[in-house]
């Protein structure tokens, strides 16, 4: 796959596996994060974290948004580790972009407030998974209609909550 065909960007990636359904109202610019709390905690915290590292935020092509790169690793900040699942393959995904570029790296899912740092690597069987990953984010986006509700146990969370489920019964 070539660089110039991936429309895709990391968040993207970490919302299907979040939730294809907010994938789609956020590619639809149904969007919520400017009043939640949690996306402006997870803001403060990006910035205030780390503020020794040399190359911080970098973008590329406004698809890969990196929060630490140095000569070894690329490092992404996360409030927490409850989406570890997501957080990892919206690294994976970022691995997998430098790597096309003819950048090798090795990840680092920093959770400054547990304390905790996950490295991860680019392996061949997620170099294989990353393009299925592209495929699925494409077919959501062009879908006329959001995918169907799926009661996640973080939906209550979710900037989306209000959205999908007031109304509902619990």
């Amino acid at each position: 796959m070539e660089l110039d065909e991936i429309k895709v960007t990391g968040l993207q990636v970490h919302y299907l596996k979040v939730c294809p359904r907010k994938l789609w109202l956020h590619s639809h610019q149904i969007n919520f994060e400017e009043e939640s709390d949690r996306v402006l905690q997870g803001k403060i915290l990006h910035e205030t974290s780390y503020k020794r590292k040399e190359m911080k935020e970098i973008v590329i092509d406004d698809l890969v948004k990196i929060d630490i790169m140095d000569k070894k690793y690329v490092g992404e900040v996360k409030s927490s580790s409850k989406m570890a699942e997501a957080d990892k393959a919206q690294l994976l995904y970022y691995l997998y972009i430098l790597e096309q570029m003819g950048i090798k790296r090795t990840g680092k899912i920093h959770y400054p407030k547990e304390r905790r740092v996950d490295e991860i690597a680019l392996t061949d069987d997620v170099r294989q998974e990353i393009p299925k990953w592209l495929a699925q984010i494409q077919a959501i986006k062009r879908s006329e209609r959001p995918p169907k509700k799926v009661k996640y146990k973080y939906c209550s969370k979710c900037s989306y909550y209000s959205f999908c489920w007031v109304g509902e019964e619990e």
